[in-house]
């Protein structure tokens, strides 16, 4: 069996956790394929190895002293690997490389502050190569570059070429266990590029694709994963097993436990996924297959939902009968490089959701204008608005799915100004205000279990 194993930054916070993941790794001879995100937090008001070195960045770039930064991130893989009984050369190693990263080049701040982000996880491979071999075991640190993952010029939203996949299935070739870093690859101009925040989950789903594994685990803090956010509601159900489709929407819809982009590489090799969580290595954990046994299963497999989005209204009468006018409209979008999320529609108005953060005053402003050119009747931004979902392969087949949902937001007045339902066959959206967020998932909860 060949197993590829990705683990998070809780599981690598400090040097009790890296023995807990190598004692992960070399309790089982299949896994020899390791994928590790950058040290992360230790404790709640913890600051995560990446956001260190993403305050370093920003110091050197707005010209200031970078001391403080710069000890900061040294002194956390210092203690790692002091914690560890490790010697300080590779301290010495991790200092130089990071050193060099932030005083490079800053011409290009996308291009300098990806090779500085990425040297989190980069010196992290490091160090638990160098400690797994300290104990004896054959191991190796693998450098992506090396490797043949070659990414797109996308600075700090990179994805995968297609020919990386050849290059990387060269990984099969000797026993040694291979530990890789995640998040990151390298351009076709021999540029490190990252993949977006929580990309460690996409790399290891890239390598098992590669390698053609038979199972993907990726280890975390939970248990598994849960039909809702443990932080609203208290003991929510494990969900043993889900979709890709299931996993992709809840994934997409705010649960934080698996990136939605990581999917796609094993979904098209049918290789299933196994979450599971480090502090609990035995623990069932949750599966992810292309298919699930529906039967005595709930039509609602989880609820999930985000905040931060904002909707364009626009009205124009006999918008139907205009050829081409929605074109035009998401045309103006990818002009001023806007991504949106939902298109719900009607005869003569149509409502384009976007994330807040894309828009700012002086874009909204020069959106409006160019949509108004069209000759809409109305048009208009709405902010903050919320998107809470209900998932499952089952929940359009239950007529009583929607009317379930509907009595739990009349019950406890939730005002829905939004409803998408058939365009995706596993969920249906509601939009509201964001002050209705969080009561809006705990009723459907409620409701459904």
């Amino acid at each position: 069996m060949r197993i590829v194993s990705k683990f998070g930054g809780s599981s690598l916070a400090d040097a009790n956790q890296i023995k807990k993941v190598c004692n992960i790794i070399t309790s089982n001879s299949d896994r020899k394929l390791i994928v590790v995100s950058a040290p992360g937090k230790r404790f709640n008001d913890d600051v995560k190895v990446t956001d260190l070195l993403i305050s370093l960045g920003n110091a050197h770039l707005q010209g200031g002293d970078v001391s403080y930064e710069f000890k900061s991130v040294i002194n956390r893989f210092r203690l790692i690997a002091k914690d560890l009984s490790m010697e300080l050369e590779i301290v010495e190693e991790i200092s130089k490389d990071i050193f060099s990263k932030y005083t490079s080049d800053i011409k290009n701040p996308g291009k300098y502050m990806d090779a500085l982000k990425a040297s989190g996880e980069d010196n992290c491979a490091k160090l638990v190569a160098k400690y797994l071999i300290s104990t004896g075991v054959n191991a190796e640190y693998i450098n992506p570059g090396y490797a043949g993952l070659i990414l797109s010029e996308e600075f700090g939203n990179a994805h995968v070429l297609p020919e990386s996949y050849d290059n990387l299935a060269r990984l099969n070739n000797n026993d040694a266990i291979k530990i890789f870093p995640g998040f990151f690859g390298y351009s076709i101009h021999g540029d490190i590029v990252t993949l977006p925040r929580g990309g460690s989950d996409v790399t290891g789903s890239i390598l098992a694709a590669a390698v053609s594994a038979d199972i993907y685990e990726n280890f975390t803090d939970v248990d598994s994963v849960f039909a809702v956010n443990p932080n609203l509601v208290k003991n929510p159900t494990p969900i043993n097993d889900l979709t890709y489709k299931e996993m992709r929407e809840l994934s997409y819809a705010g649960f934080s436990v698996f990136h939605e982009e990581a999917l796609t590489p094993v979904y098209y090799k049918g290789i299933p996924v196994h979450i599971k969580n480090t502090n609990n290595p035995e623990g069932k954990g949750t599966k992810i297959h292309k298919y699930v046994n529906k039967e005595n299963r709930n039509p609602v497999t989880g609820i999930a939902g985000d905040k931060g989005f904002s909707s364009i209204y626009i009205r124009k009468y006999l918008m139907n009968r205009e050829i081409g006018f929605t074109r035009k409209v998401l045309q103006i979008l990818e002009e001023e490089n806007i991504p949106y999320e939902h298109i719900p529609s009607g005869i003569d108005e149509i409502s384009i959701v976007v994330r807040k953060k894309f828009l700012n005053i002086d874009s909204e402003r020069k959106i409006l204008k160019r949509i108004k050119k069209l000759g809409t009747d109305e048009v208009y931004v709405t902010h903050n608005q919320a998107l809470v979902m209900i998932v499952g392969e089952s929940c359009l087949e239950n007529v009583n799915t929607l009317a379930i949902a509907s009595k739990a937001f009349a019950d406890h007045n939730i005002h829905i100004k939004m409803i998408n339902q058939g365009s995706s066959k596993v969920s249906i959206m509601f939009g509201m205000d964001e002050r209705f967020y969080e009561e809006a998932i705990i009723a459907l909860y409620k409701a459904f279990y």
